[in-house]
């Protein structure tokens, strides 16, 4: 169940409209790091959560989340709201109103004639919003860290739109947004790190042939850079191209095994498909060419020409 408080959990201060900058801080509102996916990341894990405690933890974020939309979204319509006047009521001219929504930059006249300044669930480019954006696989420990680098992206949106705008109480609003992401970046990484083992994700452990093996598949300039993500005695490094190939001791080389029936009709159609390797033959591309003297010299042979009666006489074919 669900209660709103017509209170904002920050108040929201605007100093003067600016539809350009609104249409920007829609990529928090509707975007792929904004609050909207946010909310339903974090309230779609807490419904198939088990443990008490974490289950808790995820609807406290969740529902502040929707709190953080609420204060971004009345920011957007804040920060449009001269010009939403000044289009429904058209009190300028044509050409003014026109100079008025497309001078403010980026995409802000779409928001504006499309939605009337309102905060649509779009990012800043006018993407809708989509459910594919939640990246929940059901799984605490892979679920976790994900919301931790979730966190961590929109920390860095944020700082992003507070390095747009000079208006103080904007600027104020949107640190408190972020410092938001930080408070609730640490609460993910301590439920993680209150689950042991965490590491790997999930039950079933890896390989201990490969689960400490680091390929040095990209090899020239940095190589000589290394450091503990594979270097030290942890890590088994192999620069050597036959080791890196068929690790598990065999050829290497795909193999399939085929019933007698299926193997008939895979070679039936390896030998209709088959390519025929001798021979040379003219392609449309090298008749279309006109370069090679011996070409041109087929293609002479093989075009019907004009007679001067308006007709056509048949092609020779050289040596007959």
């Amino acid at each position: 169940m669900f209660a709103h408080n017509k209170r904002l959990q920050y108040t929201v201060r605007v100093t003067e409209t600016n539809p350009g900058l609104a249409n920007l801080m829609l990529e928090q509102f509707g975007g792929p790091q904004g609050e909207l996916a946010a909310a339903c990341r974090y309230f779609t894990q807490a419904l198939g959560e088990d443990d008490p405690g974490r289950k808790d933890m995820l609807m406290d974020i969740a529902t502040e989340e929707l709190s953080h939309l609420e204060v971004i979204g009345t920011i957007v319509a804040m920060l449009n709201k001269g010009a939403k006047g000044r289009l429904a009521e058209g009190v300028e001219t044509e050409a003014e109103l026109y100079r008025a929504i497309s001078g403010a930059g980026n995409d802000s006249h779409v928001t504006q004639v499309l939605y009337g300044g309102g905060p649509p669930l779009v990012n800043s480019a006018g993407v809708p919003w989509t459910a594919a954006y939640i990246d929940t696989i059901g799984e605490p420990t892979a679920d976790l860290r994900s919301n931790i680098a979730a966190e961590a992206r929109a920390k860095i949106v944020y700082e992003r739109l507070i390095n747009l705008t000079d208006d103080p109480g904007v600027k104020e609003a949107l640190g408190f947004l972020m410092t938001r992401e930080i408070a609730h970046q640490k609460s993910f990484e301590k439920a993680l790190y209150s689950i042991a083992p965490n590491f790997p994700p999930g039950k079933t452990p890896g390989d201990p042939r490969f689960t400490s093996v680091y390929f040095n598949m990209s090899q020239g300039d940095g190589d000589t850079v290394r450091g503990p993500w594979n270097a030290g005695d942890r890590w088994q490094f192999v620069s050597d191209r036959d080791q890196q190939a068929a690790v598990d001791g065999g050829s290497g080389l795909p193999g399939v095994q085929l019933g007698a029936e299926e193997d008939s009709v895979v070679q039936q159609m390896a030998q209709r498909t088959a390519s025929v390797p001798t021979g040379d033959p003219l392609t449309g591309a090298e008749l279309g060419m006109g370069e090679d003297a011996a070409l041109n010299d087929i293609t002479r042979a093989v075009k019907p020409s004009t007679d001067g009666a308006g007709g056509t006489t048949p092609p020779t074919t050289p040596g007959l």
